[in-house]
């Protein structure tokens, strides 16, 4: 039995319906996403020129100074009072954000500590930007106006950008930075794209992409010294994912210091390193990690801090940098530094004391000599 032609036309009119509402999807999902390319310039903030002061020279770097970096992981500012639907490797965590309440407090406090450490740079990862969870605010530029006018330099770069995601826990716009604030000039600042997990391509649109943010900074008298931000892929289990950034992450060195470029990267890894780290973790959170972690390939070419003696040594609870939602207490090392060869640090240390309750990482602080 052959279709007659006013059947076959209705036919043609619903498959044409079906793929125009097809393209339309993809042409809206396309346009809310972001698509950075490999490797992208990004913008450089400058007090001095962004307010047309003139009041003060742009201070640089010199040959033999010591400087002092903070790494912080800051968790968006929500604190600690929660474990949030993605602290639970099923994503069954009860809570989907923070309080407003709870948002200004952890404000206060990590300015407190930023403050007192009184760092020449500050590295950080998960800053919100126009993101339903926190309200839509600038992280980063709350930041910079509260922080004294000596902090002139910044650069940021997304890692997680979209107008709508359609998780029951977000509905909404979501938008999330690292970010380097630097008392010392900034000359030019580049996006590095990590390795993306592997999954569906509507699914990887609306998902992070990983990225490593680089800042270059002049040195009067040496050589340009690149700063790198980092935030490594969590919940890529069963994929060759976290082997793939720790490759991409360990080329962009090499090639750093081939250039004749000092560096340091900072950040969370978002794995455990070398040695009894494994052993410890608690017996349901294993299988979310290898035995064999992939970050040794970054140990066995660069010097990293914590150290290897350090996490196994006597005191290896001092060096912990990660303490989950979900636990009473710090647990891991998921947060580095790994520094150029002729990098010499000179104090490393994790501020635990007094910064349990501000996130879910603690800050790491590195000091050390530019040549």
């Amino acid at each position: 039995m052959s279709l007659s032609a006013k059947a076959r036309k209705r036919i043609l009119i619903i498959l044409s319906s079906i793929v125009g509402v097809l393209a339309a999807l993809v042409a809206v999902v396309w346009l809310g996403t972001y698509h950075p390319k490999p490797v992208q310039a990004e913008p450089v903030f400058s007090r001095t020129v962004e307010t047309g002061s003139s009041a003060a020279p742009a201070r640089i770097l010199q040959a033999g100074q010591n400087i002092k970096v903070l790494n912080w992981n800051v968790q968006y500012m929500a604190g600690k009072n929660y474990v949030f639907w993605y602290d639970e490797w099923d994503g069954s965590g009860p809570d989907a954000k923070p309080s407003r309440a709870d948002v200004e407090a952890t404000w206060t406090e990590l300015l407190r500590v930023i403050l007192d450490e009184n760092p020449d740079v500050i590295i950080l990862q998960e800053l919100h930007e126009n993101h339903i969870t926190t309200g839509y605010e600038n992280q980063l530029q709350r930041l910079l106006n509260s922080l004294p006018d000596e902090y002139a330099y910044s650069t940021s770069a997304w890692y997680w950008k979209a107008f709508f995601v359609p998780l029951p826990q977000l509905m909404g716009r979501v938008g999330m930075k690292l970010a380097i604030v630097s008392k010392y000039q900034i000359d030019a600042a580049r996006r590095h794209q990590l390795p993306l997990m592997p999954n569906d391509p509507l699914t990887r649109e609306l998902n992070f992409k990983r990225a490593v943010l680089e800042a270059q900074l002049p040195v009067q008298g040496g050589k340009p010294l690149s700063l790198f931000s980092i935030h490594m892929d969590a919940f890529a289990q069963g994929s060759d994912t976290m082997e793939r950034q720790v490759d991409h992450v360990l080329k962009l060195l090499q090639e750093t210091q081939a250039a004749g470029k000092s560096f340091a990267i900072a950040g969370d890894f978002n794995l455990v390193p070398p040695g009894l780290s494994y052993s410890r973790l608690p017996d349901d959170e294993k299988p979310m990690f290898k035995p064999e972690t992939e970050i040794s390939r970054l140990y066995q070419v660069f010097k990293g801090y914590p150290t290897l003696q350090q996490v196994d040594g006597p005191d290896w609870r001092s060096y912990l940098t990660h303490f989950p939602n979900i636990s009473d207490a710090p647990d891991r090392v998921l947060d580095y530094f790994f520094v150029s060869d002729n990098i010499q640090p000179s104090a490393f240390y994790v501020r635990q004391h007094d910064t349990l309750h501000i996130s879910d990482h603690l800050p790491t602080v590195l000091t050390f000599n530019v040549n």
